[in-house]
């Protein structure tokens, strides 16, 4: 399979699926694919992107070795909805190596807080956001007052998941305030 032609052949859930399940966990394949991804070929990338996401789904694994690229693939200008929308996705769910996750805040935090930034890419950044306060949750004051300060102005899409993502932030911050009062007792 010709994964250029095949990605360029039709943009559609089922033809996704089909790349992704021919690439499958062969990193040569992968790494074919994201070769294109990072060609920044309009069409290429914004479909391959859709491809990549799915792959990474189904075997994080195959994604580790791209992470920093992809993040500063993030800060090309112009950069398609698709992969800022499918590589902030990809972020939500795999493991986010130590070194990283710095980076990944401030990307996140960026994109959130951009009032031109797309609404599912704002999503995808408060999950990604979230995930990190829970390894960070001295993080978490900061989230929630750029929350307050984009609720008046903010769509519904961005409120129910700030709905959804302080609900699971303020139940870890009750567990760590009544550890640390059964320690201090």
């Amino acid at each position: 399979m010709n994964i250029r032609d095949e990605i360029l052949k039709e943009h559609s859930k089922k033809q996704t699926r089909k790349i992704a399940t021919y690439i499958g966990t062969d990193e040569t394949k992968f790494r074919e694919l994201m070769e294109l991804f990072f060609a920044n070929e309009y069409i290429v990338t914004q479909r391959g992107a859709w491809v990549v996401n799915e792959c990474a789904e189904k075997h994080p694994e195959l994604i580790r070795p791209y992470l920093k690229k992809m993040l500063d693939y993030l800060a090309t200008p112009d950069l398609h909805i698709a992969v800022k929308r499918n590589t902030m996705r990809i972020l939500h769910y795999v493991d986010i190596p130590k070194n990283l996750l710095g980076r990944v805040a401030t990307i996140s935090f960026d994109f959130y807080a951009s009032p031109s930034e797309a609404i599912a890419v704002k999503v995808h950044s408060m999950y990604v956001l979230e995930k990190i306060c829970k390894m960070e949750p001295e993080l978490i004051p900061e989230f929630r007052l750029l929350f307050e300060q984009q609720l008046p102005f903010a769509p519904p899409a961005i409120i129910a998941c700030g709905r959804k993502v302080f609900k699971k932030l303020d139940k870890l911050e009750i567990t760590k305030q009544n550890k640390q009062n059964i320690f201090n007792s």
